[in-house]
């Protein structure tokens, strides 16, 4: 999730009466692959948990006029330092007060991670089939350094599509899955680019290319509901699009608690 997650919704942190709501921490790093593209690096709060796959409410502005929003984490379980992949967006009251942050100013982080995007709500075995657009790569890359991955399923494919080249997030997947010496020759890379040519990626949407059969192709793996496991982040037309394709081919959401063979989330 980003600033494209709920747009003009503001997010208070909950107030449970077991201590403070949320640490003011710092920014650590930041880098800008893309105009439109940060990622970025903060503490991380004492005592904060999360599971990979789920989001930290970041807030920034004064006092009560503090505005919240939820990124997915990009960064191990383990990490010492949060990782977040962030797009611009003009017009976004948080995007305002984010443009003027730099290194070692004050971010405030929840003290509690949220959602449901998690190795939990797909059933272990197969291959493991990670999609994203934009952003969405986030959930996926902590995933990819997680040891649960690699024990739960026979090998990984992750699918990034992005406008433009420099918005993949190649050093980050890669840098995940070497973290993870059992993911040697057990992980594929399909990188998709749709508004340029780009050497080594696809060039069209993820649903064209998976009715071409073109990304299986690419990943040397059948998208087959007995072997496969489909998670699923990104802009809503691809979610949509995927989830209806997925359900062609025998995909099943979990139900009651119990793990199923796809997981999705969408934003915009």
């Amino acid at each position: 999730m980003n600033d494209l997650a709920h747009p003009g919704i503001l997010m208070p942190p909950p107030r449970d009466g077991l201590g403070p709501a949320h640490t003011v921490e710092r920014i650590v790093a930041m880098r800008r692959p893309a105009p439109d593209l940060v990622r970025f690096e903060t503490t991380r709060p004492p005592q904060f948990r999360f599971t990979p796959g789920h989001y930290a409410r970041l807030g920034l502005g004064p006092g009560e006029a503090i505005v919240w929003r939820p990124y997915s984490i990009a960064s191990p379980a383990g990490c010492e330092r949060l990782a977040f992949h962030f797009t611009r967006v003009p017009a976004g009251a948080f995007n305002a007060l984010f443009e003027k942050l730099a290194p070692g100013d004050p971010i405030r982080i929840d003290r509690r991670s949220f959602g449901f995007l998690t190795l939990a709500q797909v059933a272990p075995g197969g291959v493991l089939w990670l999609v994203a657009t934009g952003t969405g790569i986030a959930p996926f890359v902590s995933m990819l350094a997680d040891g649960a991955t690699w024990a739960r399923h026979d090998g990984v494919v992750v699918v990034h599509s992005v406008r433009h080249a420099a918005e993949l997030a190649t050093a980050e997947i890669e840098a995940a899955i070497a973290s993870r010496g059992e993911a040697h020759g057990r992980v594929r890379v399909v990188p998709v680019v749709t508004r340029e040519r780009a050497e080594g990626a696809l060039d069209a949407r993820i649903g064209t290319l998976l009715r071409a059969g073109t990304l299986e192709s690419a990943a040397g793996q059948a998208l087959d509901a007995t072997r496969s496991r489909l998670m699923v982040c990104g802009n809503p037309d691809m979610d949509a699009d995927v989830r209806a394709l997925a359900r062609e081919r025998g995909f099943e959401p979990g139900r009651r608690g119990l793990p199923g063979k796809i997981a999705t989330e969408g934003y915009w």
